[in-house]
């Protein structure tokens, strides 16, 4: 099977679109990126999206354009007055957008190659939410435990 890649830019609009041409319906991509980790993997693991319907909620995974082409697919931590905090269950920084810029909430995750998918309503995906983002202060070190790495600035040293 041959497999074409588009950049997010480009496909994330069309599969918008299509969603609103079909409110009731789910969209599922494949996901890419290693910001939700460790739950979330790149190119293995898929979110089924559906368009905003309600208010968000602290915790939910959300699609944001948090500039103009430019989307992330990470859970909300903070919601001011309009004005959200998002940050990847991978990453140790924040990212900010508003509201408005929520394109659309993910209901579930397809992972590891299987075909049920992992809804967030589901008790497991409750459980897992609940336990990993209260682990913030020290999850740097869980996840460098998970995925050891050489920091760039060392790479550089050694081949000098």
């Amino acid at each position: 099977m041959r497999v074409l890649q588009v950049q997010n830019e480009v496909f994330l609009p069309v599969v918008l679109e299509q969603l609103k041409e079909h409110p009731e319906k789910t969209a599922t991509i494949n996901l890419r990126g290693r910001s939700m980790r460790p739950f979330l993997e790149d190119g293995r693991d898929k979110a089924m999206l559906q368009l905003p319907n309600g208010p968000w909620h602290v915790g939910e995974p959300v699609l944001a354009e948090i500039t103009p082409g430019h989307f992330v697919l990470h859970r909300i931590v903070k919601i001011d007055q309009g004005k959200v905090t998002l940050r990847g269950d991978g990453n140790l920084s924040d990212e900010h957008c508003t509201e408005a810029d929520i394109r659309a909430r993910a209901v579930a995750f397809i992972r590891k190659g299987r075909t049920k998918p992992d809804y967030i309503t589901g008790r497991k995906w409750r459980i897992y939410s609940w336990l990993w983002t209260r682990l913030f202060p020290i999850r740097r070190y869980l996840l460098f435990a998970m995925y050891p790495h050489v920091p760039g600035f060392l790479k550089k040293r050694n081949k000098q």
